[in-house]
């Protein structure tokens, strides 16, 4: 069993920075897809970023390519999601997820979400 532990969230201004953490416990960390999800007040979960275990992506929402880096350290069983030039749109509980591809369908393991609000 993987558990996923999501830190970093809080509140920004818009145009502002936030960086989220993702930490795995799973030793086969390295192997999996991981991704980042959210889910906003009223809407359904959407995919925003994930990155292969191998050299493949990473790939990103349209929505927010160009603003928000995904990252991961295998050594450390962690993943990042750095966000910039941020929009109150993007205000919603992030989720970190692990698992066969980059889609909500094949993501086995997922994190307890933490909340990010941005201020207009």
């Amino acid at each position: 069993q993987v558990q996923l532990v999501e830190s970093g969230g809080g509140l920004a201004q818009a145009g502002g920075s936030l960086r989220l953490s993702c930490a795995a416990s799973a030793r086969t960390f390295g192997r999996y897809y991981m991704g980042w999800f959210r889910q906003a007040p009223g809407k359904e979960r959407e995919f925003v970023a994930a990155i292969a275990w191998s050299t493949a992506g990473p790939y990103y929402a349209d929505s927010v390519k160009g603003r928000f880096t995904i990252s991961r350290d295998n050594a450390k069983n962690t993943m990042y999601l750095q966000m910039n030039s941020l929009k109150p749109e993007d205000t919603a509980v992030y989720y970190c997820a692990g698992g066969r591809g980059i889609s909500i369908a094949t993501m086995d393991y997922w994190g307890q979400g933490t909340q990010v609000t941005v201020s207009s």
